[in-house]
């Protein structure tokens, strides 16, 4: 049937990629993702009537993060990781005590990575159902929970779970092979999981402040101090720890990349005096950059591409990312990434550009009466929310020129790699409160769930009547989740872009339309006009 990808936002034409993936996914990758995903149904079948395993949950959220968009590109990883998943349903099977029958409670994947890529190729999007509707909200159930996995595993890398949450993974993924469900059962699904994954994006920043503390505003460094570098880019904080620790007297600096730049803001990171700066942008950019940066380089998550010759030498993963040839830290001794990092020549001293972040729920909600001061005085008129993923695909430019023409009495609101597209302008404050508010990474979408509750119950109203407005871009399926969790909460008036997914049929569209009316990005002045009046 060979491969079919379209869960992410440039996929080919707007409808999926057919013959490699834009991302740089093979077929054969493709194939055992769709095998591993068919796999962890199987488990779940199991793992549902099992109830809590430690063992099993645990292996759910890495297997299902591991087909995430940019995470893992190596076939043989991928393979190991279907023997252990039959090896885990095997198990799940025996203890439960249940018999079940059907294709996906019968599953056994083939002895060689040849013959699990041939299954792989059954194992894609039609085989969740015939019905184009219901496949595509089966499907956005599905990317929901991938998005979902990525959150839980940062929170359970620093000893955060969540027995409620862990069922549900095992119930949703169970529910996808029931051909007895309808179209509304997945609708109450993907918005359950939406409220599912606020519990998780608030363990996961009950995590980052228990080990980190709150984070506070602070100016990071564009430019570069003289000395040996190593760049760490990903969203891991844990892992960025580990490296400070070990690099610490050794003179060698480290810097930050993408979603890693929030790191900055929180205290017990901040503390370390050769944490200097943040080096280059987005994640769509890393093959122009990493060229530049003299030192090594690892990845602690996804959004890793197709590395060049010139720096594949000096580039590391850990966790759960990887790419074929590519060296792979197990474990957390980043020895070999730090001789590396001393073999180079580093970076001269120049300073640059220092640009501000660190500004979660706490630190805004410490100064909300100055902020419910100036909106009652009209010195602040509206709030926008403008974030998400960034990527490669023409048309995000949008996001750069509204931000850019927003009036002065407006403030900006950001998180994740969206940022990038603007964070280094320069839009001034508003009685000292400043204009853009770097909140921090995707996750910390909590943040600013945070602070539009806080604010809705200053103002005696609810988040839809606030005069704030979401301008959100999207990539991958942590971007679908969160836009879940916004549904779930009853949040309406988004805009999104800068394209539809391809996942969503027109009917399941309308559905969203009708409810939540969400609609896609326009114009700069179209929709600026249609916002502010």
């Amino acid at each position: 049937m060979g491969m079919f990808c379209n869960q992410c936002e440039q996929a080919a034409n707007g409808v999926g990629c057919n013959i490699s993936g834009v991302c740089g996914k093979k077929p054969d990758v493709s194939a055992l993702q769709d095998h591993l995903l068919y796999g962890l149904k199987s488990l779940a079948l199991y793992a549902d009537k099992l109830g809590r395993n430690a063992e099993i949950d645990r292996f759910t959220i890495e297997g299902l993060f591991t087909t995430v968009t940019n995470v893992d590109f190596d076939s043989v990883r991928i393979g190991e990781m279907i023997k252990r998943c039959y090896e885990l349903k095997e198990k799940a099977k025996a203890a439960s005590g249940v018999s079940l029958s059907g294709a996906f409670a019968d599953w056994k994947p083939a002895d060689d990575l040849n013959g699990m890529i041939a299954q792989g190729e059954t194992h894609g999007l039609s085989t969740l159902h015939v019905n184009e509707d219901m496949r595509s909200i089966i499907e956005i159930l599905i990317l929901g929970l991938k998005g979902m996995a990525a959150y839980m595993d940062h929170a359970m890398i620093l000893g955060k779970t969540d027995d409620d949450v862990m069922a549900f993974f095992q119930k949703a993924l169970a529910a996808t092979t029931d051909v007895n469900l309808g179209l509304m059962d997945f609708v109450g699904l993907s918005m359950e999981c939406g409220k599912q994954n606020l519990t998780v994006m608030g363990l996961l920043n009950t995590a980052h402040t228990d080990a980190y503390g709150h984070p506070v505003p602070t100016a990071v460094q564009l430019g570069t101090k003289a000395g040996k570098a190593i760049l760490v880019t990903g969203h891991d904080l844990k892992m960025l720890e580990e490296l400070l620790k070990q690099t610490e007297g050794k003179g060698i600096n480290v810097y930050t990349h993408g979603e890693m730049l929030p790191a900055h803001g929180y205290p017990g990171l901040k503390k370390y005096t050769h944490l200097v700066g943040n080096f280059g942008g987005a994640w769509q950019d890393q093959a122009k950059e990493f060229v530049n940066f003299p030192g090594s380089i690892i990845f602690n998550t996804n959004c890793i591409q197709k590395p060049a010759d010139s720096y594949k030498d000096r580039l590391y993963t850990w966790g759960l990312v990887a790419w074929p040839d590519v060296k792979h830290i197990d474990g957390w001794d980043f020895s070999e990434v730090i001789n590396k990092a001393l073999e180079l020549p580093g970076f001269p001293e120049n300073p640059g550009q220092e640009i501000l972040t660190g500004f979660g729920h706490n630190a805004v909600l410490g100064v909300a009466d100055k902020v419910i001061a100036a909106v009652k005085s009209g010195a602040i008129k509206h709030f926008f929310l403008i974030g998400g993923c960034d990527g490669a695909k023409s048309g995000r430019n949008y996001y750069t020129e509204f931000a850019e023409k927003l009036p002065q009495d407006t403030v900006i609101l950001t998180l994740a790699c969206g940022k990038y597209r603007f964070n280094k302008l320069e839009f001034g404050d508003i009685g000292g409160i400043p204009r853009l508010l770097d909140i921090g990474q995707c996750n910390d979408a909590y943040s600013a769930i945070q602070i539009a509750l806080a604010l809705a119950g200053a103002f005696e109203c609810g988040v839809n009547e606030l005069p704030l407005s979401m301008i959100l871009s999207w990539y991958e399926q942590k971007a679908v989740v969160i836009l879940l969790t916004l549904f779930s909460l009853g949040i309406k008036n988004i805009k999104l872009g800068p394209s539809l997914p391809a996942f969503v049929t027109p009917n399941i569209l309308n559905f969203l339309v009708e409810t939540f009316n969400i609609a896609p990005i326009t114009t700069v002045e179209e929709d600026m006009k249609s916002i502010l009046g």
